[in-house]
């Protein structure tokens, strides 16, 4: 009998971000695979198992290989943020089917909200949030671009950049109108981790000829840079959104409120 293949979140590099019960699962496997960096990050809970880069093989050899592996026990993949947004590993979830458990995890999204301690939507500010790649956008002539997505109000994630930075700055400030702040979170959760907090105006002087997107680089692979940009990132809320609710939501709930 097979034993499952385990697609555990992994958050975005920090091992204390790992939740209880992927650290438990992932203390019952013997092999694992995991992308580049985890491997040390992650190395104290790693330490006694089988490591394998999962980008190093064919779709088809890795399917044989798992089959083997899991006669003998549990496998784990260590996934990145987790399978929410922008996974590469959905393509194995769905030809391993039932064999296949997914936990989830602490997106990039969550972990640069909370080292910039502020919400990505905010009454008043920002009313929606919106996640995109150019990545993922299309190169066709009707292809949406970031400046269709920017927009007054909307905070906007942009994962896996490949825009060089002064060409994405003018998109997003033909988009907002206005020069509105922007975050650069740079290897979030490794311990070299970087916020570089600016505006549309001088994100780029900040940046300076630092190649964050790997954009000049001969690795092709995507750079741990996500990009936060809207008026929540140094958006105030209201304290009296506060007693509003309380008055109007939050004490019907206790049915012995007055």
């Amino acid at each position: 009998m097979k034993h499952p293949v385990y697609f555990l979140g992994a958050g975005p590099g920090d091992p204390e971000l790992l939740t209880r019960k992927a650290e438990r699962l992932l203390a019952t496997c013997s092999t694992v695979y995991a992308p580049p960096l985890y491997d040390q990050a992650f190395d104290e809970l790693l330490a006694d198992k089988k490591l394998l880069v999962p980008f190093d093989y064919y779709f088809s050899d890795l399917l044989e290989m798992l089959a083997e592996q899991s006669q003998n026990s549990p496998v784990t993949f260590l996934i990145p943020g987790d399978l929410t947004f922008y996974s590469p590993f959905q393509a194995l979830v769905d030809a391993l089917g039932e064999q296949a458990i997914v936990v989830p995890g602490v997106g990039a999204a969550n972990a640069a909200s909370a080292l910039l301690k502020k919400t990505l939507d905010l009454p008043g500010v920002c009313s929606r949030a919106v996640l995109a790649s150019p990545r993922t956008l299309g190169d066709g002539p009707q292809a949406p671009t970031m400046r269709d997505l920017a927009a007054p109000g909307v905070s906007l994630l942009i994962y896996m950049n490949n825009i060089p930075l002064c060409e994405l700055v003018a998109q997003l400030r033909s988009g907002y109108l206005q020069n509105v702040p922007i975050v650069l979170a740079h290897r979030v959760g490794l311990p070299d981790q970087e916020l570089i907090i600016g505006t549309l105006d001088d994100i780029v002087g900040k940046v300076g000829d630092r190649d964050l997107f790997n954009l000049n680089s001969p690795d092709r692979r995507p750079a741990l840079t996500l990009i936060l940009v809207g008026e929540s990132l140094t958006g105030e809320a209201d304290p009296s959104w506060w007693d509003y609710r309380r008055d109007h939501i939050w004490k019907f709930r206790d049915c012995k409120g007055e």
